[in-house]
């Protein structure tokens, strides 16, 4: 294995473990002071928006740590350019039917 693609590992497995370990310390944090946390979640006006950026945070804590997890497992997105060039269409008017009115008996 190339020396690059080791030193990518090892970052991405020491990111990985260190996520890891922030996003376990945040579950904890919230489960020891449900309490707390359901009271100030629960008050409304200004305090409704803990919970979004309670769940920002946490999402993008999980994505670091699984985004590196993959990366030091070795699964790595595709790099191939997936972008169709499409073959060039000449601009051509549409002739619609003029709607004719009708009558009913």
């Amino acid at each position: 294995m190339p020396k690059l693609a080791q030193q990518k590992k090892k970052k991405a497995l020491k990111g990985a473990i260190g996520f890891g370990i922030f996003s376990a310390i945040l579950y904890l944090a919230v489960f020891v002071n449900q309490g707390t946390v359901m009271t100030y979640f629960t008050k409304g006006g200004i305090y409704g928006a803990l919970p979004v950026m309670t769940a920002f945070l946490f999402s993008f804590v999980h994505g670091a740590f699984a985004g590196n997890f993959w990366s030091a497992v070795g699964i790595e997105a595709s790099k191939k350019a997936t972008r169709v060039k499409l073959p060039a269409t000449k601009a051509t008017k549409r002739v619609r039917p003029r709607p004719r009115a009708q009558m009913s008996v």
